[in-house]
């Protein structure tokens, strides 16, 4: 086999499993409206009486009313998209829908904060996992529950929380009838000098990453990703795949710092990716604990080790791939590193904290 080749096979045992599950094959799946899937077996449709206190005339009854977050640049035409979450609001017996969409200096946070204020019962998100998270980050620390309809290709949380992801109308009845649960939610905060007074702060519903991870979102050509979607991430992980690692200096909760030199750090909330992938196979969303693995590869060998040790979901017993599960991570770097946030660059740093707001959402789920 030659090196070339053996490159290759690395970056599709490594890039695809931390990358592609970050739906950031939005190209090729834009303008597939989920919705159009069948209807999953088995489940009742609850009739509008079934949400009428005891008692309460029709007529009288509170109509209770939703808000739909939209990213418009997920469909080519959304008109259909909101007949049908609008048809369906009404077949349950709730109000018309608020509907918001997101704009490119607000990706969702203003408008859920404003469909709040307007006294909605539910947020509902409805585009990938960036739109999820900006939605989410109005909501953490309030009563008001979050439901996660499926507009991207990942739907991270949604599959973590056994959500439907590939249909609208399935996901919209679970956050119209579903119950209510609590979640935890990461907080990162990102200091790009190391010495800055006030750095940045950011939620993460699914997993954040300092180095390798982030380096390949960020370095993917957008001309290429335009013409042939997620595998531009590819050729972004080939650039970056015999690129310099970092030394890390980590801290586990109250333990002794220790130090290792790698190439990236990935900070998980739940360990489940795309076709049944499992980064953190102890990871739980409500557990109240982050799950951090360091992966320190050398060369293309040390590449396909780690793959393999992905694949196999063993947490233990391997230099080249570290767990550990505590209640806050810090990490700093001998020089500045690409950090993402649930997919989403938000520019390098040289240190970050990410800590565990235990219970901190309110998410829809299956009854």
């Amino acid at each position: 086999m030659s090196s070339e080749t053996a490159g290759w096979i690395a970056v599709a045992a490594v890039v695809v499993v931390l990358l592609l599950a970050w739906a950031l094959a939005a190209r090729a799946g834009h303008g597939h409206t989920p919705g159009t899937g069948q209807r999953t077996r088995g489940r009742r449709r609850p009739h509008r009486d079934d949400f009428r206190p005891e008692g309460t005339a029709e007529e009288d009854r509170p109509r209770r009313r939703a808000g739909i977050i939209v990213n418009p640049t997920k469909f080519d035409d959304l008109e259909p998209v909101k007949e049908l979450i609008s048809r369906r609001c009404t077949e349950l017996g709730w109000a018309e829908p608020l509907f918001l969409e997101t704009t490119a200096k607000d990706p969702g946070t203003g408008q859920a904060r404003e469909a709040v204020e307007a006294g909605v019962s539910l947020v509902c998100p409805l585009g990938g996992d960036g739109t999820v998270r900006s939605v989410a980050t109005a909501l953490v620390g309030t009563e008001t529950p979050l439901g996660l309809l499926p507009g991207g290709t990942g739907n991270l949380l949604a599959r973590n929380l056994d959500v439907p992801y590939n249909s609208i109308e399935d996901a919209l009845d679970v956050a119209l009838t579903g119950r209510n649960r609590r979640v935890d939610v990461g907080r990162l905060t990102v200091d790009a000098s190391g010495e800055h007074e006030r750095p940045d702060q950011h939620i993460f519903l699914v997993m954040a990453g300092l180095g390798f991870d982030a380096a390949i979102m960020a370095g993917a050509p957008e001309e290429l990703k335009a013409r042939v979607g997620w595998p531009a991430y590819l050729v972004s992980g080939a650039r970056n795949l015999k690129g310099a690692g970092f030394k890390a200096r980590v801290r586990i909760d109250e333990q002794p710092e220790f130090s290792r030199r790698t190439r990236t750090v990935i900070i998980g909330n739940c360990g489940r990716l795309l076709g049944g992938l499992v980064l953190m196979p102890e990871a739980e969303v409500d557990d109240g604990r982050i799950d951090t693995v360091i992966l320190s590869p050398k060369g293309v060998v040390g590449w396909a080790a780690v793959g393999a040790r992905l694949a196999s979901q063993r947490r233990k017993g391997h230099k080249r791939v570290d767990h550990h599960t505590s209640r806050e991570v810090r990490v700093r770097a001998d020089r500045p590193q690409e950090v993402q946030l649930d997919g989403d660059t938000v520019g390098k740093a040289r240190a970050l904290t990410a800590e565990v707001l235990a219970g901190a959402l309110v998410v829809r789920v299956p009854s």
